[in-house]
């Protein structure tokens, strides 16, 4: 095997679990050429990885995307494609894509006809969280599974901002409050609550962070405003490889489930995550998943009437009033039990 492509388009948190995947490959087939076809924003976090060639695919350009990504491909033959991605988006897009070995998820995973876009398929897996489902991509080619390893390429004018941010003399909090479905945000009041708890209690310094969107400045000022001790807040006024740096270097994070929780769960920083509208389990930071706050079992259950065991694995619970059910205490009691073991 010379050449293969991976066809991972977003998110941010799933992007990150990728990365784990080009590793091993270039670790178990020395030379081999890796190709990834890849969304705008998510390159902007791993396009520099060494030895990969990213391929932009704007997935908001329509069917010129399309004609983009055929063209791209002319004269290609790849001897693999890991097909990472079941959107109906991405089972087109893969269609621009020649390879021999086509991989794609097992059928009980697969939706949107992504089934016509493979030949080949993972193992089937039950309560698999979704790092270790992209790990088997490489199974069905005699590999290994990836281990969990990560390296995201950053400069040295990204650790000298985050340094600008972080304090040197006391632990450093970073709040990532947003996810990019607007019913797995807990309230601001309660982050407010928290994040006045770390400062008085634990001496800690609270760094507010999130995109430029407006909603995610509206959410972070939001938080500021109630809490009554002082956050540093540069909401919007990092890069996303600034913000890795800046998650590397500091001590902790609280977010619910979203990319920048796999970020620094990437870069080795604990995450305490806000959970109830998903399942941490599946999709929660990988290495912190003893650090989450968990009432996913009782959002399914009041707004579905199922249990975790009868209900399909990765079911949402995202309805309203569900994040509400983590209560300040839950987050305040996680974080002291953090301190106590991270003196």
């Amino acid at each position: 095997m010379h050449s293969i492509c991976i066809l991972r388009l977003s998110a941010i948190g799933d992007v990150t679990h990728v990365i784990p995947v080009v590793l091993s490959l270039q670790e178990q087939v020395p030379g081999i050429k890796i190709t990834w076809v890849i969304g705008k924003i998510e390159a902007k976090l791993v396009g520099d990885m060494p030895g990969v060639e990213f391929i932009i695919f704007d997935k908001n350009a329509g069917r010129q995307g399309y004609s983009d990504l055929r063209k791209k491909m002319k004269g290609r033959s790849f001897d693999a494609l890991l097909h990472m991605q079941v959107a109906f988006r991405a089972n087109l897009a893969s269609a621009c894509i020649p390879a021999k070995v086509r991989v794609g998820y097992d059928k009980a995973r697969s939706k949107d006809l992504h089934s016509l876009f493979v030949g080949h398929r993972i193992k089937p897996a039950q309560h698999q969280h979704v790092r270790d489902c992209l790990a088997s991509f490489l199974e069905p080619l005699g590999l290994r599974a990836a281990p969990p390893k990560w390296l995201i390429p950053l400069t040295g004018s990204d650790h000298e901002f985050a340094n600008q941010h972080l304090a040197r003399e006391r632990k450093n909090l970073i709040i990532s409050p947003c996810a990019s479905h607007a019913l797995r945000n807990w309230p601001p009041e309660r982050y407010a609550q928290l994040a006045d708890h770390a400062a008085r209690q634990h001496g800690m310094k609270v760094i507010l962070v999130g995109s430029p969107a407006s909603f995610e400045a509206d959410y972070c000022a939001a938080i500021e405003t109630a809490m009554k001790e002082k956050a540093h807040n540069i909401c919007g006024k990092d890069t996303l490889k600034q913000l890795t740096a800046l998650m590397s270097h500091a001590d902790l994070v609280v977010a619910p489930d979203t990319g920048p929780a796999h970020i620094a769960s990437a870069v080795g920083t604990d995450v305490l995550g806000i959970f109830a509208a998903s399942n941490p389990n599946r999709s929660g930071p990988y290495n912190s998943l003893k650090w989450c706050v968990n009432r996913y079992p009782e959002a399914l259950q009041k707004f579905t009437g199922k249990t975790v065991a009868e209900a399909r694995w990765g079911a949402k619970a995202e309805f309203e009033g569900a994040m509400e059910l983590v209560t300040v205490e839950d987050a305040t009691t996680m974080l002291d039990l953090w301190v106590t073991a991270n003196p």
